[in-house]
């Protein structure tokens, strides 16, 4: 590895970090809410940031097989948004 893609995976998994460091806020959110829709933005932007978190970490250790995981969650994600805002317009409530 040469010392230009050292530095490029260093980038990358920083910036994998640092975005895990943001989800706690999202978690936050999540937990104390205080509406429905607020629970149901958070954990749409957990969702989000776990699978960029997962295309950088399959970019900074060249796995392209990471990639399929991330495409599979991300599948995974939007279908629970769609579940969740159906359930709520249901309950009578708003997405």
């Amino acid at each position: 590895m040469s010392v230009d893609g050292g530095l490029v995976s260093a980038t990358l998994l920083t910036t994998a970090t640092a975005l895990v460091a943001v989800s706690v806020l999202f978690v936050y959110r999540a937990a104390v809410g205080p509406t429905t829709a607020d629970r149901v933005v958070a954990i749409n932007a957990i969702g989000t940031t776990t699978i960029v978190v997962i295309a950088l970490v399959a970019a900074a250790f060249d796995q392209p097989g990471f990639l399929d995981v991330a495409l599979v969650y991300a599948m995974f994600n939007f279908l629970l948004s769609l579940g969740v805002a159906k359930f709520s317009v249901e309950r009578g409530g708003t997405p």
